[in-house]
């Protein structure tokens, strides 16, 4: 059997996965500061939509979920969105 002499591809792959991992690396350095970013981004929505929802949604900046609230699936039913 003929030995096909692909090395230069696999080389090439073995590059591109080393690109890659050492990318992820780089972004997780920069993001070393705030190990739970996403994490307290998702704190950060549901605190104001919980703050929405104490005042009936009645501020300007909480009309953004009125499309998505006075469903079955949401469970969330209010007057001030109509």
């Amino acid at each position: 059997m003929k030995d096909p002499r692909n090395y230069a591809k696999v080389g090439y792959s073995m590059i591109l996965v080393a690109a890659a991992l050492a990318t992820i690396g780089i972004m997780g350095l920069f993001l070393a500061d705030d190990v739970l970013f996403a994490d307290n981004m998702q704190r950060d929505g549901t605190a104001h939509f919980n703050e929405c929802k104490a005042n009936d949604f009645s501020t300007e900046d909480c009309l953004r979920y009125c499309s998505r609230i006075n469903t079955v699936i949401s469970d969330v039913y209010t007057d001030s969105c109509d």
